[in-house]
């Protein structure tokens, strides 16, 4: 591969909040560590449908997911298939729906939850959380700290070329609390004081990263529709890739997975019709 990345996909976090809150982050574009981009989600801006728009660079139009409620094994090429055939290795540290849709459904806890494949042609070490009993009342999300060990612990453990992490932490603190309070504040916060070591150790072992979120979140805690709150938000790059845009072009969601392939050097389908920001 010409380069290793990782994705880290943060839910439901609206770019008002990326731009003003994660100082980690900021501090890095200021140092010119980082470019910072806005990109708009796809349509509906639910979670499920932009998963699978994030790695297939396809609308839902297209791919056939139209909400949480419809998951299912996607027949689209996809990140992961496109960085295997590439003969690259793949590992994801994500909800299970991303193993729904990438690699077999319906998800079986027990068998699925954590796998180690070789020979798969999409994702070679998955370790997936379900947030079964999620409420308004009990979030069931795992540790964002013990997410970002385990994506470490993958990439050094299995050599991979390609990672992805998703967490929900951000996005089901938002639904509760909405965005404009002291417990959102704090929870941006710790998120961006556990991720930033981790950034730190990825580049040094030789990864490229992008930070970045599957859709926004309006004022009343609220995604799935068109509002520039739901759709867009934040996608900060840390690596030697040349800026094939301006930083202040709103990018497409679409866009995503074509330029994180164009940038590891592998093919990029006739599928993924979005230009690569990146290359």
């Amino acid at each position: 591969m010409k380069n290793k990345l990782l994705l880290i996909v943060l839910d439901g976090v609206p770019w008002h909040n990326w731009r003003t809150l994660f100082g980690n982050l900021e501090g890095w574009v200021d140092s010119g560590e980082a470019r910072v981009w806005k990109m708009r989600s796809v349509l509906p801006s639910i979670s499920a449908s932009c998963y699978a728009s994030i790695h297939t660079g396809v609308v839902p139009a297209v791919h056939g997911s139209t909400g949480n409620a419809n998951v299912f094994r996607l027949s689209v090429p996809d990140i992961f298939s496109q960085v295997r055939a590439s003969g690259g290795v793949t590992g994801a540290v994500t909800h299970s729906f991303w193993s729904e849709f990438f690699n077999r459904a319906p998800f079986d806890p027990v068998r699925d939850i954590e796998y180690d494949e070789p020979e798969s042609g999409t994702i070679n070490h998955g370790r997936f959380h379900t947030m079964s009993g999620y409420g308004h009342d009990n979030q069931m999300t795992p540790s964002d700290a013990d997410l970002f060990a385990t994506l470490t612990m993958l990439t050094e453990r299995f050599g991979l070329d390609y990672g992805i992490l998703h967490t929900c932490t951000l996005d089901s603190m938002g639904h509760r609390f909405r965005h404009e309070c002291e417990a959102m504040d704090q929870a941006i916060f710790r998120m961006d004081e556990q991720l930033a070591p981790y950034i730190t150790r990825w580049r040094k072992a030789g990864y490229e990263v992008i930070v970045t979120a599957d859709h926004g979140q309006n004022d009343r805690g609220h995604h799935g529709g068109r509002q520039d709150t739901q759709q867009d938000f934040a996608l900060y790059y840390f690596g030697e890739g040349k800026s094939l845009i301006s930083e202040d072009t709103l990018l497409d969601q679409v866009q995503l997975a074509p330029t994180v392939l164009n940038l590891m050097g592998a093919e990029i389908p006739e599928t993924m019709k979005g230009a690569p920001f990146l290359g």
